[in-house]
């Protein structure tokens, strides 16, 4: 299935038997959560809700990245990518990540919204926020419900890189494989056989914990995420990551 755009457009769009597929397609500078980017993508969700035609909806990417998480140098609003995460957890349809590339930081937190996730083996993903003098404070809300506590510890303390494989094992993925749209076939032939109004209840019975953690941590996860991106360790941490070197606290 060709995924068409629109020159100067940030993500591209297709239909196919009841399935709608967005793809982040910024490969410059890795499918970055820049405010523009943000933005069209909750455009194109909320098109995607409306349409009686569409069953489900694929999220993926173009190039080599689907998502390094926040553009540090147009990053966005905080409130804007609570939003962003939030609707994807409350589309009427189900939302399956495909992913065929890397995954960073904010870009993880996309993948945790979505109700399933499907990687290649040449996938990897990482949580990086410690490592430039934050914390992965927002996408936390759809994240902590659904991943092994033990491990979120490890890789959220450590920004240590994993693969698909361990991303299956503590919840972060629901499959890997060499051929990731082999492994989304049974899935995407299971919401075509499924009725449009008993998919969107069963969702709302799936996402009441995600939701739950919304209501509750939003604003002080935004609050905390402001904070901590305007203090001067995280003017360091992303000035030494631009620069291509280490940060001062690097032992």
């Amino acid at each position: 299935m060709a995924v068409g755009n629109v020159a100067g457009n940030l993500v591209a769009h297709a239909h196919e038997r009841g399935v709608t597929t967005l793809a982040l397609d910024s490969p410059a500078n890795r499918n970055a959560l820049s405010a523009a980017l943000v933005g069209e993508l909750g455009d194109r969700l909320r098109e995607a809700d409306k349409d009686r035609d569409v069953r489900a909806v694929v999220l993926t990417h173009t190039g080599g990245t689907f998502s390094a998480g926040a553009d540090l140098r147009d990053p966005p609003d905080p409130d804007a990518l609570v939003g962003l995460l939030r609707q994807l957890v409350e589309l009427g349809k189900p939302v399956v990540a495909r992913v065929d590339g890397h995954v960073r930081a904010g870009g993880l937190g996309l993948l945790g919204a979505c109700d399933m996730a499907a990687a290649s083996s040449a996938s990897s993903f990482a949580f990086t926020e410690v490592r430039i003098g934050v914390a992965p404070a927002v996408i936390s809300m759809p994240l902590l419900p659904r991943l092994d506590p033990r491990a979120v510890s490890r890789y959220y303390l450590t920004g240590e890189r994993f693969d698909a494989a361990e991303a299956a094992r503590i919840g972060l993925v629901t499959m890997a494989g060499d051929d990731v749209d082999a492994a989304l076939e049974p899935v995407l032939a299971g919401v075509r056989k499924a009725a449009p109004e008993a998919l969107a209840e069963t969702k709302r019975l799936l996402t009441v914990k995600v939701l739950e953690a919304f209501d509750r941590d939003a604003e002080s996860l935004t609050a905390l995420s402001a904070r901590l991106f305007g203090s001067a360790q995280a003017r360091e941490g992303m000035t030494a990551f631009l620069e291509r070197r280490d940060a001062a606290w690097v032992l």
